[in-house]
């Protein structure tokens, strides 16, 4: 039975868990042993080690035959660390022949709303995104020179059941109005665990892929449809400068971007169909339950 290295071991590492055990034995890098217990309930060997230092990862090498690595960068700098420490820790022993990538979509910066393919240039506009961009630069070198099978996705907004905008609905806080607002991409939690595992079988050799779903939504879309679901009232949309100065700025790094993804590529090379084809349709199922 061949192996799998989980780096980053939330939420869509165990609904990806949920579709690989039983077919392959699965392992997690965990830094804090408290876990260990909801990992082996999702069938995961916990590894104590933690990306931050290099010299506890010798138990990571020649472990797998594949990796996924979901863990996001540090919070400081404009280069990876973690990143570069996985992958001095996985060339000290036989390699890997896959290795998959989360990474994000605001490695393109704001478009203006235009649709976005994965040819486009980069232009991050955060050092969050930075980051992504060297991650994703490093892994690609390295996979390359080593003749590893890389794959990139680029994930837009990650939602879910219990991944909503409720307290953000609740709080008030406030949406840009219609003719300013920026478009917006999402992904069920659910399809892009299934969108890493076709990545790991499909991924063709250091390529990236657009994990994103059918929707076509502006930001303040997306809090109007959550809010009539769940029958909250809509936000208070306002001009563009006065949400900049009404929301933190991390917020507001994600709502000042605007792009639509395609994700033609996600459905023929890696062959997904997706559960969820828009916010609207896994909102409906949601409420259904309710």
């Amino acid at each position: 039975m061949q192996s799998i290295l989980i780096i980053g071991c939330g939420d869509i590492a165990l609904r990806a868990a949920a579709l690989l055990r039983g077919r392959y034995r699965l392992f997690g890098l965990v830094r804090n042993s408290a876990h260990h217990a909801v990992l082996r309930a999702a069938g995961i060997v916990p590894v104590s080690g933690d990306l931050d230092r290099r010299d506890s990862l010798s138990r990571i090498a020649g472990l797998a035959h594949a990796v996924l690595h979901l863990a996001p960068p540090a919070n400081a700098g404009e280069s990876d660390i973690r990143t570069r420490n996985l992958l001095a820790a996985l060339s000290r022993g036989s390699l890997p022949q896959r290795l998959v990538y989360i990474s994000t979509s605001g490695v393109y910066g704001d478009c203006g709303g235009a649709v976005v393919d994965e040819t486009r240039a980069l232009s991050p506009q955060s050092s969050r995104a930075q980051r992504r961009v060297d991650a994703e630069q490093r892994i690609r070198a390295w996979a390359q020179r080593n003749g590893v099978h890389a794959s990139i996705l680029r994930v837009p907004g990650i939602y879910a059941e219990q991944r909503l905008p409720l307290e953000r609905l609740r709080a008030g806080t406030p949406a840009i109005c219609a003719h300013e607002d920026s478009y917006t991409n999402h992904i069920h939690a659910d399809d892009l665990a299934r969108t890493l595992v076709a990545a790991l079988r499909h991924g063709k050799p250091n390529r990236v892929y657009h994990a994103s779903d059918d929707s076509e939504l502006k930001m303040g879309g997306y809090f109007d449809v959550v809010a009539d679901a769940f029958a909250l009232p809509r936000p208070l949309r306002l001009p563009r400068a006065e949400v900049e100065r009404a929301v933190s700025p991390t917020l507001w790094s994600f709502m000042n971007e605007s792009r639509k993804l395609t994700n033609i590529r996600m459905k023929r090379e890696l062959k997904v169909v997706l559960y969820h084809p828009t916010v609207q349709h896994a909102l409906a199922e949601i409420t259904s339950r309710c």
